[in-house]
């Protein structure tokens, strides 16, 4: 597979052989806090198709369309245009919040801190941070949103490649809904610590991923080795990309608009009959 660049979205640079393909990879899926502060997208919470990440042949009926806006702000709609959920707090005071905070409250967010790049301008190992994107439904649609699970938050020394959190099984450029991102086969390794235990992006045995070469979000999962009972539904999730850094206005992800009263309008005033 040739090297893709991380800065375009599109490759190839150069060959790279297996190794540094599977670095690059976790490099790929560290970055996500780095390389987008707005996110436009479609969300499903199973596998549309059999090949994961594949184009649906018509809309879900569960599908839901969000616009994210780091750190906290988020907006969920149906397909009908259906509010179903959306952020109300975003410019609440947080006096109370530092008054009795702790060490950890005091972290700057991701974008403000500075991790350590490879070549390509991926990140190689991350600062400590105010990590943590809003979430829906479980902690799976958040830990899709910075996949840092899959790779933790630096490399493992070489002698011990079992610390890894997953395997990985060869990667392969693909196109998932007209952007490049990376393609493979995934198995957790003991060390696996994922965002969310109950919906892990992995679970035991293979899961087939998509990683978005140019956010570093994971795109579509499907787990391979689910029982053949039937009595469980197909694990997994599928994400489409519809815009990256648009502006968005806090009226987008409050329950009611904050717009001043337009004193051009006139305003009643309504006295009582005694």
């Amino acid at each position: 597979m040739a090297a893709w660049d991380s800065r375009n979205g599109r490759g190839p640079l150069a060959p790279r052989g297996p190794a540094d393909q599977a670095a690059a990879f976790r490099h790929l899926c560290r970055s996500s806090p780095w390389k987008w502060q707005s996110l436009r997208f479609e969300y499903v919470d199973r596998p549309v198709k059999a090949a994961a990440g594949s184009a649906p042949a018509a809309v879900p009926d569960d599908l839901v369309r969000a616009w994210l806006r780091r750190p906290g702000a988020l907006r969920l709609e149906t397909v009908d245009g259906l509010v179903i959920a959306s952020t109300t707090g975003i410019n609440d005071s947080r006096g109370g919040f530092y008054v009795s905070s702790t060490r950890k409250t005091w972290l700057l967010p991701p974008h403000l801190v500075t991790p350590v790049y490879d070549d390509d301008g991926l990140v190689r190992r991350r600062p400590e941070a105010a990590y943590g994107e809003p979430s829906f439904g479980n902690g799976r649609f958040a830990a899709v949103l910075d996949p840092v699970e899959l790779a933790g938050n630096s490399p493992v020394p070489l002698e011990f490649p079992n610390l890894n959190a997953v395997a990985l099984g060869p990667i392969a450029e693909v196109d998932h809904e007209g952007r490049l991102a990376l393609e493979t086969t995934v198995s957790p390794n003991p060390s696996y610590r994922p965002a969310d235990p109950a919906t892990p992006i992995c679970r035991p045995g293979r899961t087939l991923l998509r990683v978005d070469a140019g956010t570093g979000v994971c795109v579509a999962s499907r787990w391979l080795d689910a029982p053949e009972t039937g009595a469980e539904p197909a694990y997994g999730h599928w994400l489409r990309i519809l815009g990256v850094d648009e502006y968005m206005l806090d009226d987008l992800f409050l329950a009611e608009s904050m717009n001043l009263t337009d004193v051009r309008r006139h305003i009643s005033w309504d006295v009582p009959a005694e």
